[in-house]
């Protein structure tokens, strides 16, 4: 398999607190302060993957910034009026440019590891676009595009068949990669913390 160049740009787009994780509900533990702990563990996974040059975190959080002053690497763009998951990327992707390799992660990701990201960088250089299914193997985390190639996204609902059909490869990744386990239910948290989250989620947990 191809190295991956160097250069990545990640995209990331975070709901503001106050709408981030509406399914998302553990008993005692305050629900904003949660959505907040995840999306800075998943960008912080992106920032430590030694494939990534930059993240752009798409958010109309405006305290995100500064909770995320001890993360090298970021830039913030505002997402302006909320019309959804696929149009706040497209904004990070916009301000990216099509000079570089992009990835779109989704940024509920609490457990996810640089070097996993990094397998997936690695599978995705050698195709023009190319998905991570998540672990129920329905949605997607990671959608990616060579440079030079236009971006495009369907996430949502079923957003692995959909992302298919737009032409993606699916990206060879493990099954047990911590990629794969994004987060939108408490049962879903739990499967997450059974394979290790990072430190501002485990910290909101006690």
């Amino acid at each position: 398999m191809p190295d991956a160049p160097s250069g990545w740009v990640v995209v990331v787009p975070v709901k503001g607190t106050t709408r981030g994780k509406s399914r998302l509900s553990v008993d005692g533990v305050d629900r904003v302060a949660l959505a907040r702990a995840i999306a800075l563990d998943t960008v912080a996974a992106a920032a430590s993957c030694p494939q990534v040059e930059k993240v752009i975190v798409v958010t109309d959080e405006a305290t995100l910034p500064l909770h995320a002053a001890d993360i090298p690497g970021l830039r913030f763009i505002p997402e302006g009026d909320a019309r959804g998951l696929n149009a706040a990327i497209a904004a990070g992707m916009a301000a990216a440019g099509e000079g570089m390799p992009r990835a779109a992660l989704l940024g509920d990701v609490p457990a996810l590891r640089g070097e996993d990201l990094g397998v997936a960088l690695r599978a995705a250089a050698s195709v023009d676009r190319g998905v991570v299914a998540d672990a129920e193997g329905t949605g997607s985390t990671l959608v990616t595009a060579r440079a030079g190639v236009p971006w495009e996204s369907a996430f949502g609902d079923g957003s692995f068949a959909a992302h298919r059909a737009l032409g993606c490869a699916v990206l060879e990744v493990p099954d047990d990669s911590t990629l794969r386990r994004d987060v939108d239910t408490a049962d879903q948290l739990r499967d997450a913390a059974a394979i290790g989250l990072g430190e501002r989620t485990s910290a909101v947990l006690g």
